[in-house]
């Protein structure tokens, strides 16, 4: 599952790249500060793309809440569905009958850029953390859920089957975020997406070769070394483990 991630890119970059604009101008600066590491159970305060408004980059909180809930529940709620996932993933297979993601499928989907994210391999009942990204350092394009609880955005990224590069990497859950391909992101977007439209989208698999993939320090998995730091995304080689990709 994809509850790990990083987003390097200045504004502007994701702006132009969408061309999108940020909703919250006075926040720009935060923003800008690079986040190697952003563990998704602190819940961040993220970027996405709205359907809602898919020419607004807009702050929303990582870990979707139920539509029922108000704004000062979503903490205490964050604290109780840590056992099922702190809502940061959702299962592609589950998406029009759960009772979150089925009120948000066919109007509140949302994109969510990254510069990349993480997954852990198993070898020998231990974990290596690997990092994915574009080959080209483009931003990746997961695809998510929200909601809006008052004033607050809260959303999740789907999930799916593993493709045969990340089953050799997530070799335990065999699982993956969605990743849109560039030509079909802002379809991904679209008011009249119907049901075989959006499962079309999810199915759709992107081009791996345009995926790096290699370990990283296992620092990222540990509650005590702060791991927002650039050193986070850099190659780490351990001579037990085999050559995976």
């Amino acid at each position: 599952m994809c509850f790990h991630t990083s987003q390097t890119k200045k504004v502007k970059f994701l702006e132009k790249r969408y061309d999108a604009e940020l909703t919250k101008s006075d926040a720009r600066d935060a923003y800008d500060i690079p986040r190697y590491h952003l563990n998704g159970f602190a819940h961040p305060d993220m970027l996405i793309i709205p359907q809602e408004g898919p020419t607004a980059l807009a702050p929303a909180l990582w870990g979707i809440i139920p539509k029922n809930k108000k704004q000062e529940q979503i903490r205490d709620y964050y604290k109780e569905a840590v056992r099922y996932g702190g809502g940061l993933n959702a299962q592609s297979e589950k998406l029009f009958d759960h009772f979150i993601y089925k009120n948000s499928v066919f109007t509140r989907r949302c994109i969510v850029p990254v510069s990349g994210f993480f997954e852990p391999h198993e070898h020998k009942s231990k974990k290596y953390p690997f990092h994915f990204k574009h080959k080209d350092d483009d931003v990746l394009s997961l695809a998510g859920l929200y909601t809006i609880i008052d004033k607050v955005v809260t959303f999740t990224i789907l999930t799916k089957k593993a493709s045969p590069l990340f089953a050799k990497i997530h070799n335990k859950k065999n699982r993956q975020p969605i990743i849109l391909q560039n030509d079909f992101e802002q379809d991904w977007l679209k008011d009249d997406l119907n049901e075989n439209g959006i499962k079309e989208l999810i199915h759709m698999d992107y081009q791996e070769d345009d995926l790096i993939a290699y370990s990283v320090s296992k620092d990222l998995f540990s509650p005590r070394v702060n791991s927002d730091v650039e050193t986070i995304i850099e190659k780490i080689e351990y001579p037990e483990l085999p050559k995976i990709v």
